[in-house]
């Protein structure tokens, strides 16, 4: 018997498929507990529009503050290295804990064009972060604690580079130590929030915050292929580091091989964008993507770059399998 290979429709279909089961596993094991008065907030301001959703979805709301979780994590790092200073105090608060930064400091570039990039994203991330806190409103979560220091052996960005090979056990990594550092400190985050805001978008109801998340989709991908196009030029010794980092990612979340570096292919193509056979993005669900953020393949619910967790209902990360 000839086997006929799927089609683009029933390879989507399948994705989406297993994203059903994996949230129908992630419910049952307690990540959707709080939330739902946010919806309601979100329902009033026509947040209840489209489709209906199942039990087993996440709500909008849901779905918003997890995404600002991520955007606090990349806007203190990309403030940090830009300006040696995080977020103001007033752009911190709302529901749950607020947390608090380990930060770092403001990054020596010395080739003005990533600093002038680096700047750019860092503008970005922080309009990233007040749209969110906008659209949420009054059910809009606070900062978590957030560990983007550099000085620290057990810290978050070290453990990375630990895990990556990129450094020996028990040293420190510090991505605002020059420019490759902080290349490389940058490409940890900007994948995974191109993969994050993918899995999330057929998960959102209504179309004014999906065509607000297919916006900041875009611009996540601009600054990951930015990052990744940079890496690419910096030669050989960067675009190897930056593969050990892609594979550590990979060893991580439950969504198999899904990441990739940016070496050349034997044909001597770049890699600058990371995509499947059909040339589309890959998706991570949130929990997935709470495996790299925490660096555990186990299900956790703290760790890594978030030391107390996340804020809001999706908190906890998925099992390797």
């Amino acid at each position: 018997m000839i086997d006929i290979p799927a089609s683009p429709l029933e390879i989507l279909q399948r994705r989406s498929d297993k994203l059903k089961e994996r949230r129908m596993f992630f419910r049952k094991t307690g990540g959707f507990a709080a939330g739902m008065a946010g919806g309601a907030i979100l329902t009033a301001c026509g947040g209840g529009s489209g489709p209906a959703v199942g039990a087993d979805a996440p709500t909008d709301p849901e779905i918003l503050n997890f995404a600002l979780n991520l955007e606090y994590l990349e806007a203190q790092f990309y403030l940090y290295a830009t300006t040696g200073a995080g977020l103001p105090d007033a752009q911190t608060t709302g529901t749950g804990t607020r947390g608090t930064v380990i930060g770092g400091t403001k990054v020596p570039f010395s080739d003005p064009v990533v600093a002038a990039y680096a700047k750019e994203i860092a503008a970005d991330e922080l309009a990233h972060v007040n749209f969110l806190r906008a659209a949420l409103g009054s059910s809009a979560v606070a900062m978590p604690s957030i560990d983007v220091g550099g000085t620290d052996p057990n810290g978050a960005f070290s453990k990375a580079a630990q895990a990556s090979g990129l450094i020996p056990a028990g040293t420190a990594f510090n991505p605002y130590k020059d420019d490759l550092s902080f290349l490389l400190g940058a490409f940890i985050f900007e994948d995974v929030g191109v993969t994050a805001y993918k899995g999330a978008a057929p998960l959102i109801q209504n179309k004014t915050y999906l065509e607000a998340a297919a916006g900041i989709l875009a611009a996540e991908a601009y600054h990951a292929g930015l990052v990744r196009t940079v890496l690419y030029s910096k030669g050989i010794d960067a675009q190897a580091a930056a593969g050990k980092i892609s594979d550590a990612r990979d060893t991580l979340d439950n969504s198999k091989d899904v990441d990739q570096g940016i070496a050349p292919n034997a044909a001597g193509a770049s890699n600058i964008v990371p995509l499947d056979a059909n040339g589309i993005a890959y998706s991570r669900s949130p929990d997935d993507v709470l495996n790299i953020v925490y660096l555990t393949p186990n299900a956790a619910s703290q760790g890594g770059f978030f030391p107390a967790g996340v804020n809001g209902s999706l908190r906890l990360s998925s099992v390797y399998m």
